[in-house]
């Protein structure tokens, strides 16, 4: 009688590399859909990825936020990924629930001025490791703003990230 086993291992690493991908992926499909230039956020890609990723992995990371400036001073749409952890490592990878879905709501994304620009911010639940090209800074104010959330982007077995637009 032959056996054979295999053990398949799931770890955070994993999970922060899935969410990393979604997050910043859907952060690309924005800024496409909203007509900003990609240049600045495509030259600090795998700075951003390397940093989200490892904040992921250690558990550290509350919202990666998305901040659209525009010439007029206001800061109008602000998007925000929350992540959320679980502790157990069961649950099967999803992508976004659907690629159709998310496309259909940034249809319906409001356009923005020409010379809009992008600042990407992270808040923490606690203490985080440093990581190289980010450092503090003041997120603008939402008051006044509408907020409609899309539900979950993406699930791994050790955690969530989800999306939330606010727009005036």
């Amino acid at each position: 009688m032959t056996t054979a086993s295999h053990t398949l291992s799931y770890t955070r690493a994993h999970t922060a590399t899935q969410l990393t991908e979604v997050i910043l992926g859907t952060i690309g499909d924005i800024i496409a859909d909203l007509g900003i230039s990609y240049s600045e956020f495509g030259r600090n890609w795998e700075q951003n990825e390397s940093a989200i990723q490892a904040w992921i992995t250690e558990g550290s990371l509350e919202q990666v936020i998305l901040e659209c400036h525009q010439p007029s001073g206001a800061v109008d749409p602000v998007i925000e990924f929350p992540v959320a952890y679980t502790s157990a490592g069961s649950g099967d990878v999803e992508f976004t629930a659907s690629r159709a879905r998310l496309s259909r709501f940034l249809a319906k994304l409001d356009r923005v001025p020409s010379g809009t620009n992008c600042k990407l911010f992270c808040t923490f639940s606690g203490p985080h490791a440093a990581q190289p090209g980010w450092g503090p800074g003041t997120r603008a104010s939402t008051d006044g703003l509408r907020g409609i959330t899309f539900g979950t982007l993406g699930r791994a077995p050790h955690g969530s990230a989800g999306m939330r637009y606010l727009h005036s």
